[in-house]
C-alpha cells in the first residue's frame, strides 16, 4: 500500500444484493495457514532480504510520484499466501491475503488466453460448482465510494485497479473452506488480468481483509481478526497463521498492549486502511526529535489524505516519513559510528554492520503510540543480512506516509479489534500458534 497519483479505484456493481445474499462463517470463526511468497523458491536469506528490499522500493517509488497528493495502492507487494476451497465439489484455490484492500477475487475459466495471469492451480470453474450463484445487478445498488454499471445480461461485473495492476470480472456467491471454518461469500470471477509479471506469486487472486464491506472480515460478520508471523529466516519450516472471527484471540506469550486506531477517513480508499497513532521513536534510550506532526493524518485535497502512519501484513519493510526517518538514520550512524561499514553498492540501504555484530552492537528501537502504548523491536527485528558478512537496517525513507511493514511484525501476534476501534500485539512464538 503506497500512495500514487493514478486514483485507486473499485468499480462494484450490486453491493446493496451481495451483502444481503451473504452470509458469515461458523461460531468457532475461520483459522487459515499463511505460507511466505518466497517459500516457493529456494532463496537464500541475503536474496529474500534483497527481494524484500526491491518490492519495498517498488512501492516507495510510487509514493515519491504521488507529488504530495495520493491515494494508496493497494497490492503491489504482497507477501503472504493462504490455500482455500470453493464450490461444490469443491476447487483448490491460493489467494494472497491483503489487510489493504476488501475484494475477495480468483481468476476463473472465463478468462480468455493469455489474458489471465499463470497460477500454480487450476482456474476455477464457477458451471462446475453446483452451489456457485451469479450476483444479479438492481437498480437500487447505491453505495459511497463506488461507481455503479451493470452487465449486458443483467449480471454484476467489477472492475479493481492495484498497484500491481487491474482484473475485471463478474460478481457472484459460493461456499468457501478455509484450514478451519468457512462461510458463504460474494467475490469475484475474474476474466481478465493485466498486473505486473510475478505480483501474484502463482496465487489464484486475493483476500481482502480491510474495512470495506466486501472484506473477508465484514461479510462473515467478524468484529475482529489476528495474525502472527513466523520470523523470516529462522522459521524451521512452521507456517504463520490468521483467525477471523472467534478464532481471534490473544493468549499465552508476552504481555498485552493496546491503543485504539486512528479513525479512518470516510473516503475510499482511505476508509480501508487501518492507522495507528504513532507519536514517536526512542533507539538506544535516546528519544528522536520528531515533530509532532510528522505522523498526522490529514486532508490535503477534497477526497484526498496524506501521511498517518498504517499497520499492513503485506509490506516487507516499514517505512518511516522523511521527518521521522532522517532522525533515526543520524542518531543510529551516532550511536553505531566506529562499527558501521560501507554497505553493498547494489543494497541501496544506507546503514550497515558487520553481519556477526548486529547482536552485539545495534541497539533496541521502540515504538511510542498513543496511550503509552510501546512496541520495542529488537536488532533482528529491524536489521537484516543483506550479504555474507552485512547486515543493514531494514527500515526505508518514505515521503510523507509510514508503513509498518511485516519484517518489523515477526513473532508478534497482532489483534485487529475492528468493532471495539483497539489494536493490540503482544510478543509470541508464532510457530506455536
Amino acid at each position: 500500500m503506497a500512495p500514487t497519483t493514478a486514483l485507486v479505484s473499485l468499480v462494484l456493481l450490486c453491493l446493496s444484493n451481495v451483502l444481503i445474499i451473504c452470509s458469515g462463517g461458523g461460531g468457532a470463526g475461520i483459522r487459515m495457514k499463511l505460507t511466505h511468497v518466497d517459500a516457493k523458491g529456494s532463496y537464500t536469506a541475503e536474496e529474500r532480504v534483497r527481494r524484500a528490499v526491491a518490492a519495498s522500493r517498488q512501492r516507495l517509488a510510487s509514493m515519491r510520484a504521488s507529488g504530495g497528493v495520493s491515494a494508496p495502492v493497494h497490492w503491489s507487494t504482497r507477501q503472504y499466501i493462504a490455500e482455500y476451497l470453493v464450490g461444490d465439489p469443491p476447487q483448490r484455490a491460493e489467494a494472497i491475503i491483503d489487510t489493504g484492500s476488501d475484494l475477495i477475487w480468483t481468476q476463473s475459466t472465463a478468462c480468455l488466453r493469455k489474458v489471465c495471469a499463470r497460477q500454480d492451480l487450476p482456474y476455477f470453474n464457477a458451471s462446475a460448482s453446483g452451489s456457485f450463484a451469479p450476483v444479479p445487478c438492481r437498480d437500487r445498488a447505491r453505495a459511497a465510494n463506488y461507481r455503479h454499471l451493470c452487465a449486458l445480461d443483467g449480471g454484476c461485473t467489477f472492475m479493481a485497479s492495484y498497484g500491481a495492476g487491474s482484473v475485471i470480472g463478474f460478481l457472484g456467491t459460493d461456499a468457501f473452506a478455509f484450514q478451519s471454518g468457512g462461510a458463504a461469500l460474494a467475490f469475484g470471477c475474474v476474466s481478465f488480468t493485466r498486473v505486473t509479471p510475478g505480483a501474484l506469486h502463482g496465487a489464484s487472486g486475493l483476500i481482502g481483509l480491510g474495512r470495506g464491506r466486501l472484506s473477508l472480515v465484514s461479510q462473515t460478520g467478524a468484529t475482529r481478526f489476528s495474525y502472527c508471523l513466523t520470523p523470516y529466516f529462522h522459521n524451521n519450516g512452521a507456517s504463520s497463521h490468521l483467525f477471523v472471527g472467534a478464532a481471534a484471540s490473544l493468549s499465552g506469550g508476552g504481555p498485552v498492549t493496546s491503543m485504539p486506531f486512528v479513525e479512518s477517513p470516510k473516503d475510499f480508499p482511505y476508509s480501508t486502511f487501518y492507522y495507528l497513532p504513532l507519536e514517536g521513536i526512542t533507539v538506544g534510550g535516546t528519544k528522536l526529535p520528531i515533530p509532532s506532526s510528522a505522523f498526522d493524518l490529514r486532508q490535503v485535497d477534497k477526497g484526498y489524505w496524506a501521511g498517518g502512519v498504517i499497520i499492513d501484513s503485506g509490506s516487507p519493510f516499514t517505512s518511516l516519513a522523511e521527518a521521522a526517518y532522517e532522525p533515526l538514520r543520524d542518531e543510529l550512524a551516532g550511536q553505531l559510528n566506529g562499527s558501521l561499514v560501507a554497505p553493498p553498492a547494489d543494497s541501496r540501504l544506507e546503514l550497515c554492520v558487520a553481519r556477526g555484530d548486529v547482536g552485539r552492537v545495534v541497539p533496541k528501537l521502540v515504538l511510542h503510540f498513543g496511550g503509552g502504548a510501546d512496541m520495542a523491536l529488537p536488532p533482528g527485528n529491524y536489521w537484516a543480512p543483506v550479504d555474507k558478512s552485512t547486515a543493514c537496517m531494514a527500515i526505508l525513507e518514505a515521503y510523507d506516509q509510514s508503513i509498518i511493514g511485516n519484517f518489523q511484525q515477526q513473532n508478534m501476534h497482532l489483534l485487529f479489534d475492528v468493532g471495539g476501534g483497539r489494536f493490540s500485539f503482544q510478543t509470541a512464538d508464532c510457530s506455536t500458534l
